[in-house]
């Protein structure tokens, strides 16, 4: 039988809340999750036959949106600031991290899933890379 999404949602509160986290850290993670996500998307680009848009940082690391543009028969570019919402996401999942001792969480780049997994403490053995272990974790994110 297939869940609904009510019943998806509050299966994954529960699950977070048997982990130890409150329902604002979840929900704060879940936030973080879903900017993350669009940072993903925007890093590797949309557009269309005449319009491309994409996130790129410089050398110091300052992101700034690339705005690429077909116009009077030529293409045309564009660059203006970005505020970095990935670096803020990731500031607030740390900050959650920081008070579930042992707990890990893995950022996933690739926009075509979840962007976002908790690695509970047995999820992982000493030694072992967390970058790798996203598929024992918890996904944070609600189909």
């Amino acid at each position: 039988m297939k869940l609904t999404k009510k019943q998806q949602t509050a299966r994954f509160f529960d699950l977070m809340s048997e982990n130890g986290f409150t329902y604002d850290d979840t929900t704060a993670l879940l936030k973080a999750e879903r900017a993350l996500r669009k940072w993903g998307e925007l890093t590797c680009g949309t557009g269309d036959g005449n319009r491309s848009v994409h996130i790129s940082r410089d050398e110091s690391g300052r992101p700034f949106y690339r705005v690429q543009f077909y116009a009077g028969g030529q293409w045309r570019e564009r660059i203006k600031p970005r505020r970095d919402t990935e670096k803020a996401a990731l500031a607030k999942v740390d900050a959650i991290m920081a008070k579930k001792l042992g707990f890990r969480a893995y950022h996933q780049t690739d926009p075509r899933g979840c962007a976002l997994y908790v690695i509970r403490p047995s999820d992982i053995e000493p030694g072992e890379n967390v970058r790798a272990l996203y598929s024992r974790g918890i996904a944070i994110c609600v189909a």
